[in-house]
């Protein structure tokens, strides 16, 4: 079973945005729901904002979230805050959004109690990419009965991501050869999220990354997590 999961453990993906679940582990994501692990994802911000010309707001990234999501098999999923300041400005609010991960009423560690935590990785060339990963790192941390401690955390990259050196630091490789058309599947719902052409978040390019971290398995495609906690 991938990453040492078995049919029937849980499995929370905190994403800093809708779309992020699926351009850093989507493959990851369908290849563990097919096999029976029950994935929850969320979404912590997302606000409206002028994306390349073209205007999005709450609505339209909810239904994109919900459409990608169904087609991975995700089961409960959530967008946190949607259009308020905490969205605009996640830095101000970084004690909120430990406790939202940590304690939350529905999608936490608390509430759901899971055996993987998927956050995003250190190091993200987005700043708000970097705020999720530090409440996530903190929420995760060893808290005895006060608190649900995740045996496996992993961190996710995104697409732009992979423009930097990593150092090899991303050291755990999932083969999603027979779930990458989930992936692309679930990725067209977010058209308005992505960019044609060169672009690193152009469909062509992130199958080119998933190509590429597939040769150190020979395999089709791959997706690469940093190893946080992985205890047996």
């Amino acid at each position: 079973m991938s990453l040492g999961l078995e049919s029937g453990d849980r499995v929370l993906v905190v994403a800093p945005h809708p779309d992020d679940e699926t351009l850093g582990a989507g493959g990851t994501i369908a290849r563990l729901t097919t096999a029976g692990v029950e994935v929850n994802v969320l979404a912590v911000t997302c606000y409206t904002l002028p994306r390349w010309g073209t205007a999005t707001d709450g609505a339209q990234r909810r239904e994109e979230f919900d459409a990608a999501c169904d087609v991975l098999g995700v089961s409960e999923r959530a967008i946190a805050w949607v259009d308020d300041q905490r969205a605009r400005h996640i830095e101000g609010h970084v004690s909120d959004l430990v406790r939202l991960i940590e304690d939350g009423p529905r999608l936490s560690l608390n509430a759901l109690h899971p055996t993987a935590l998927l956050m995003p990785a250190a190091g993200a060339a987005h700043q708000e990419h970097q705020v999720v990963h530090c409440a996530g790192y903190a929420a995760a941390r060893p808290g005895g009965t006060a608190r649900h401690t995740p045996r496996i955390v992993l961190g996710f990259g995104g697409p732009e991501d992979h423009a930097w050196s990593q150092s090899g630091h991303r050291a755990v490789l999932v083969d999603i050869s027979e779930s990458a058309h989930l992936k692309d599947k679930a990725l067209e719902c977010y058209g308005g999220e992505l960019r044609e052409m060169d672009h690193p978040r152009s469909p062509g390019r992130i199958r080119s990354i998933d190509a590429a971290t597939a040769a150190a398995l020979g395999c089709e495609r791959a997706e690469a997590f940093v190893p946080y906690r992985m205890a047996w």
